[in-house]
């Protein structure tokens, strides 16, 4: 599982990265993101919604895009106060904050099933989370449904992911580290240090004091890399643009990722689990 210290850190062009990469190496891979919040969604070949990212990233992994690699959207209604609730690809209500907390317990088996339905199917999830696994305010370990209690569920090892770029990663790394519950951090088994510009070898002490404050492995420092993909929340998106061939792209950024992880530990992190 790919969880990130914020939004927007790279967890969903990482999802994409590792999926290209696995299934480069010979493993049937399929993403899994539970709960997307997004306006704009695409279609799959059976008519179902699901979230702009999961799609490329099925394309990524050379997957059917399904439902069941996205089954909860929320999406802000165009037409009347609230939020759409998409499940499994279909329309399922229009609810408020506060009625979405008092039905989200009863998603789980929803979301449940869709990771089941993939697991029958594939060989690897790589499973996207969602913001930071440690906004306290909420989340609840009872009923997260898109970071660590998600981890739990499915018995997934974690990928944490760190933006360099927007500054602070020491304290963005430890502080989500630290904050969590310590049964939840021995699920971070890797720390990624995202969107670096420059001589990586610069970071080398960087890497080391990582390592030193949080007890655990460094990944890999990933390059800053340009590509064209469509926006998942850009105006401009619609599926005739979702039906070019991306794959130039895709190799382009499981290139930059591949070249810049310890592959070797990724692997045994899958194997050990957790």
């Amino acid at each position: 599982m790919i969880q990130g210290t914020a939004s927007g850190v790279g967890k969903t062009i990482m999802t994409m990265a590792l999926c290209r990469i696995f299934t480069q190496d010979g493993y049937k891979v399929a993403p899994f993101k539970s709960q997307n919040m997004t306006t704009y969604t695409a279609l799959t070949k059976d008519g179902e919604e699901i979230a702009i990212s999961q799609l490329l990233q099925s394309q990524a992994a050379k997957a059917e895009p399904s439902a069941d690699m996205n089954p909860l959207i929320l999406k802000p209604s165009s037409t009347k106060k609230g939020t759409d609730v998409i499940l499994n690809g279909k329309y399922y209500d229009t609810l408020n904050p506060f009625h979405f907390k008092e039905i989200k317990p009863k998603l789980i088996p929803e979301i449940m099933q869709g990771y089941q339905n993939l697991q029958q199917r594939y060989d690897i999830i790589v499973i996207e989370g969602a913001g930071s696994p440690v906004e306290l305010n909420l989340t609840q370990n009872s009923d997260d449904i898109v970071n660590m209690g998600i981890a739990q569920r499915t018995q997934s090892p974690v990928l944490l992911v760190a933006d360099i770029d927007r500054g602070g990663v020491f304290a963005a790394i430890y502080g989500t580290v630290k904050l969590l519950e310590e049964t939840q951090r021995a699920y971070i088994k890797a720390l990624i240090v995202n969107r670096f510009k420059g001589d990586i070898a610069h970071f080398t002490e960087g890497v080391t004091i990582l390592e030193d404050i949080t007890g655990i492995p460094v990944a890999g420092v990933v390059p800053y890399v340009k590509f064209n993909l469509p926006e998942e929340d850009a105006l401009y998106v619609n599926n005739s643009q979702l039906d070019r061939d991306f794959s130039s792209q895709f190799d382009i950024i499981a290139d930059n990722v591949r070249q810049s992880l310890d592959m070797a530990l990724i692997y045994k992190i899958i194997s050990h689990g957790v």
